[in-house]
């Protein structure tokens, strides 16, 4: 049995596996219609089936769909935009300087997610966390960068600026979405969580419904029209969506985007089972540091 004080790792664990897929194919769609365009489809394409999740979640436990208040709309808002611009500066980081540099940069998140819950939401944050977000992290950028490659990381300012944006605001609608979770006044850990992520959803929707309406008509279009792969992509995002903020409502958005770097060591295992890639020492030795982070995230938990 896990224990009540863990069971957002489950969660995380789930949400990994979904975002990994849902990337894959966001990535695919990028390449096809446009950066604004793939990164509304996580959002117009997932409200959907976060509407009918809840519809089924009412009826399964009878819960009354918890009220939304002012603190928790205006932590909605800040979630929403953030998680908005950071999609959109990821797909244009990777654009620029290919997936591993990018991911890089996008994967600092961690650090900004520990000051963030600390400075807006007043959590406290041990050293013991704090290292292991320090050696998780390290992990990341040691299994992602190739030696060759290293100088990428301090010379080439356009992707530097833009992968870390996308870390920072990442982070940002962590933070804020947790605070969205706990601000709720009722319900149970579910519950709040899929309602937040459904009036998240709604806000994104429209917002960027709004700009590419004025903006990007022709992307729209092209958005709608190729529904068979937005549909997935919108699936998928909402599945580690709600896998996400289920884990946020359950504990620190520092504990979950910490563990949420595993994904990395998914990623590698794919990449060799489907492109036959060697992972080599460096590799190798990004990953354990990963996992002593990870370990020791556990332990302090």
């Amino acid at each position: 049995m896990i224990s009540s004080a863990l069971l957002w790792v489950p969660f995380t664990l789930c949400a990994i596996v979904a975002q990994t897929f849902r990337n894959a194919v966001q990535s695919k769609l990028t390449a096809q219609i446009g950066t604004v365009a793939a990164t509304q489809v996580r959002f117009i394409f997932g409200l959907p089936f976060a509407i009918v999740f809840l519809v089924i979640l009412t009826i399964v436990t009878r819960e009354i769909i918890p009220s939304v208040n002012h603190t928790t709309v205006i932590y909605i808002l800040a979630g929403a935009l953030s998680q908005i611009l950071a999609t959109a500066f990821m797909l244009m980081a990777m654009q620029q300087r290919g997936f591993s540099v990018a991911y890089a940069y996008i994967k600092t998140e961690p650090v900004v997610v520990a000051l963030f819950s600390v400075l807006v939401l007043g959590e406290h944050l041990s050293w013991v966390l704090g290292l292991a977000v320090a050696l998780a992290t390290l992990g990341v950028l040691l299994a992602s960068i190739q030696v060759q490659r290293a100088r990428d990381l301090v010379t080439e300012a356009k992707p530097i600026l833009t992968g870390l944006a996308a870390g920072g605001l990442f982070g940002a609608s962590a933070v804020n979405f947790r605070g969205a979770i706990t601000h709720l006044a009722m319900g149970s850990f579910y519950m709040r969580a899929t309602t937040v992520l459904v009036w998240s959803l709604a806000v994104q929707c429209i917002m960027l419904a709004v700009f590419m309406l004025v903006a990007d008509r022709k992307a729209f279009g092209k958005t709608l029209s190729d529904w068979r792969q937005s549909f997935s992509a919108g699936g998928l995002g909402t599945a580690a969506s709600l896998f996400w903020f289920t884990g946020f409502a359950l504990t620190s958005a520092t504990n979950v985007r910490t563990l949420a770097l595993l994904e990395v060591i998914l990623a590698a295992v794919l990449s060799r089972q489907m492109f036959k890639d060697t992972l080599g020492t460096r590799k190798i030795a990004g990953m354990a540091l990963i996992v002593l982070g990870v370990a020791m995230l556990l332990r302090a938990g």
